[in-house]
């Protein structure tokens, strides 16, 4: 098993010290530093902490202060206002993709909290090509789940390399630095920083069982692989970019990717969402979207979350005397969505690969006429939906929208009305 368990793994024969954690002297001459993101105090099963076996300690890297940088992604943030009208976007591709890395390639489309506070989350596209050949990032503020819709993805980290194509996810700790380059070409994708502390974790699967849902053993972890230089091959300077309090700061210094061994319960994961096991209803009435959970981070508020992310997989429909796709309702939780690949089988018209749409607390929403129309008339079969891939951060807080997504080109200016605006009223 991976995810929720102690791993090891070390880039040198004999890096990782086995009898204990911080020996008089380390093997190779390294430096053994600890990384938590949980109080020493917390509960065994919910204790975050790693054990990095580095070239030089974290605090001996960096070379000048910090100094206030401007990411569009943190101006975002200070943008944001509730907006209470559905909202639909499509293909996020802003004109200066070819010139930008990740960090300077993400735009908040909303949000909620503070991070200072531990409360909250910033849910983000992306869209870049150029390398962070020597820029390594970290936040402060909260855990990354990063996806990819277009472009793989190599993500460096203090623990080793992860390579993220679209249908997989990425899970970067808090804290944790990376460094984000595409596989060819430009990259486009969605993600989330949740500032609740506990982390993305599987969720419970009570009456299911001991099976279903994602699998704890298909989750892939980075194998330590050092990269211990001061500089990249043009002799610069590693730039760090540090991001707390919903602000960004950078300062130069040595490469931050020196970590010949690391063992602990904190580390990154990617995750291929081909693997997910669907459970639903095999009599009548389909489950509430709960079932999809992949992976969840929890709230002050047991049994909510402060944010669950769902995805909706090829799978079986089956249910009898149904109306199969997602139902009409209005929700306590926020909704945000995004589609990888095909169609959602809730909106087969204009809800494109790379969009998104945003239905907040309390919005009414659901299937669109014309899904409705054929639901209606088509014969209960088993079907099996291949169409897509879609996915859902869904969330406790009120989301509201930033300056950039409020009123930008990509927002569908008739929604509401291109969605709803053709039902025929029942003659009681």
């Amino acid at each position: 098993m991976v995810l929720g368990n102690m791993l090891a793994s070390e880039a040198l024969p004999g890096a990782l010290p086995r009898e204990q954690n911080n020996p008089q002297i380390c093997p190779y001459g390294l430096y053994a530093e600890q990384l938590n993101i949980s109080s020493f105090t917390k509960a065994r099963a919910l204790n975050r902490f790693a054990w990095l076996y580095r070239t030089l300690p974290s605090a001996a890297l960096r070379t000048t202060k910090f100094s206030p940088l401007s990411l569009a992604m943190t101006e975002d943030a200070q943008s944001l206002q509730v907006d209470p009208e559905p909202g639909r976007w499509g293909p996020f591709a802003p004109g200066n993709v070819a010139e930008v890395d990740f960090i300077r390639g993400l735009r908040v489309v909303a949000g909620a909290g503070n991070p200072s506070m531990c409360e909250g989350l910033r849910i983000c596209m992306y869209a870049f090509a150029q390398p962070m050949d020597s820029t390594a990032f970290s936040s402060a503020d909260g855990d990354w789940l990063i996806v990819p819709q277009h472009g793989t993805l190599r993500i460096r980290t203090e623990f080793g390399v992860l390579d993220v194509e679209p249908t997989h996810i990425a899970v970067i700790p808090r804290m944790v630095r990376f460094s984000v380059s595409s596989m060819g070409g430009e990259a486009r994708g969605y993600c989330v920083e949740v500032f609740n502390e506990g982390g993305f974790r599987l969720p419970e699967l009570g009456p299911l069982g001991a099976n279903g849902l994602a699998n704890p053993a298909h989750f892939q972890a980075p194998q330590a692989s050092v990269l211990a230089r001061a500089a990249n091959d043009n002799g610069d300077a590693w730039t760090h970019v540090f991001k707390t309090g919903d602000r960004a700061f950078e300062a130069r210094g040595l490469c931050p990717f020196n970590v010949a061994a690391w063992k602990g319960s904190l580390f990154p994961v990617s995750y291929d969402l081909k693997r997910f096991t669907a459970v639903n209803s095999v009599s009548v009435d389909h489950s509430d979207p709960s079932i999809f959970t992949v992976l969840s981070v929890a709230s002050a508020m047991p049994g909510t979350s402060a944010c669950d992310f769902v995805v909706f997989p090829h799978r079986w429909m089956v249910a009898e005397h149904t109306f199969r796709p997602p139902f009409f309702h209005q929700n306590v939780m926020s909704e945000f969505m995004g589609l990888i690949n095909g169609e959602y089988d809730g909106k087969k018209q204009g809800f494109l690969p790379g969009g998104m749409s945003l239905h907040a607390r309390g919005t009414p929403h659901g299937p669109d006429v014309g899904v409705f129309e054929q639901a209606t008339k088509a014969k209960l079969e088993p079907h099996y939906f291949a169409g897509g891939l879609a996915f859902m951060f869904e969330t406790c807080f009120h989301l509201a929208v930033s300056a950039a997504f409020r009123a930008g080109q990509a927002r569908e200016v008739d929604y509401r009305v291109n969605a709803w605006g053709g039902f025929a009223e029942a003659k009681l």
